[in-house]
């Protein structure tokens, strides 16, 4: 299906042969930078790769990486902090690192179960920045901006859009939304990933929402920690733990994201209290195997990040390359229980088209139930009985 795309008389490398010239350019790029600039996010975010030209610069494109970037930014913006780009393999197609955030080709293809908005969040959107799917919780996302850019972003339609993002002098009817449904307990605050606000007006969202008497929980979102480790600053810290009860989850998607930067970012939100939680995205060719998942999940927890959600990755159009099957996600949970750590399993769901909600599955283990007679199978397939004697 990709091969009409190919005839556009792109340049092209054999990626199986080094460049020395690159590999120069590759490790003299940012040479030159001081370690007081590199470390500062706001540095990281003015310098990020946003080109063909820069990208071209760092690594060897192959035809559909340099098809996928003139085209397929048309729809979705590319953005690359110089942090995350340093991790990228030049040499290697297949990186995982690489393949999240530099487009490919395969994202012009769309199947026929694909949607532009495939949860139906517009359709859940009373005001704007409001998502409220579920009773008692909402998302609230009061930027559209993100750090760098996942090529599977199920808010692809919006996020990046400059157009689309709600200034924050027009939020109040968000506020009032918030205030008049008083069975909200919840909101997770999101993107966009709004660890990309500036800390004034972060806490001024936050303490807003903290305002709301029947507001009891505040999350956020984020994968900045994973893009952007030098945003997660001691007055960040500092200010958010003001605010507790306070979440965070944090998306990750392979151990080679968990460098020393990122697990340094984590100690500091953990150590001011914040609860940390993992969120994974099943993707193909990426972590789509239990030793990388294991792997995954175990470096998870040591930085104390506990896996909360593996996320089937969602119906969004131009993502069928990176969907792994159903089966795929369940094999890996059950090869997770039992075999390590049940802190180290997360639960494995799909998020229902048209807005129907994530739906927890995984391993069949209750075989049957009858007057009271429940036979299990554990991990090593050994099958039990056990009593209910409340059913008897």
């Amino acid at each position: 299906m990709l091969e009409a795309y190919h005839n556009n008389n792109l340049p092209s490398r054999n990626t199986s042969e080094s460049d020395p010239d690159l590999r120069s350019q590759i490790k003299s790029r940012w040479a030159n930078v001081s370690s007081e600039k590199w470390n500062d996010w706001h540095w990281q975010l003015a310098n990020r790769i946003r080109t063909f030209a820069e990208l071209q610069a760092l690594v060897c494109l192959t035809p559909d990486e340099e098809l996928g970037i003139q085209r397929a930014t048309e729809r979705f913006r590319m953005e690359i902090t110089p942090y995350f780009a340093r991790l990228i393999d030049p040499d290697n197609s297949a990186c995982p690192i690489r393949r999240q955030v530099i487009p490919s080709a395969a994202e012009l293809v769309v199947t026929p179960s694909e949607q532009v908005d495939p949860l139906a969040e517009k359709k859940h959107t009373p005001v704007p920045a409001i998502i409220h799917r579920y009773p008692d919780r909402v998302l609230f996302f009061p930027t559209l901006h993100c750090a760098s850019y996942c090529r599977f972003c199920t808010r692809s339609r919006i996020v990046g859009h400059i157009e689309e993002t709600v200034p924050f002098d027009q939020l109040e009817p968000a506020f009032e939304y918030l205030r008049a449904h008083r069975e909200i307990r919840d909101v997770v605050i999101s993107g966009g990933d709004p660890l990309t606000i500036g800390d004034n007006k972060l806490e001024f969202l936050i303490s807003k929402l903290r305002s709301i008497e029947h507001l009891e929980i505040l999350r956020i979102h984020t994968r900045v920690p994973i893009f952007l480790p030098q945003r997660i600053t001691a007055e960040l810290t500092n200010m958010l733990k003001k605010y507790h009860p306070f979440y965070m989850s944090i998306h990750v998607n392979h151990p080679s994201e968990i460098t020393f930067e990122a697990a340094d970012a984590c100690a500091r939100l953990a150590d001011a209290g914040i609860p940390l939680g993992g969120q994974t995205v099943l993707l193909k060719g990426i972590n789509d195997d239990v030793l990388t998942m294991k792997k995954l999940m175990q470096e998870l927890l040591k930085i104390r990040i506990r896996p909360y959600y593996l996320n089937h990755c969602d119906l969004v159009a131009g993502t069928s390359h990176m969907r792994a099957n159903v089966a795929t996600g369940i094999a890996i949970i059950e090869n997770l229980r039992g075999h390590t750590s049940g802190y180290a399993v997360p639960t494995f769901v799909i998020d229902t088209p048209e807005g129907g909600g994530k739906i927890p599955i995984g391993p069949e283990y209750l075989l049957s139930n009858e007057n009271g007679r429940i036979r299990l199978r554990n991990y090593r397939n050994e099958i039990y009985e056990y009593v209910d004697e409340e059913a008897t």
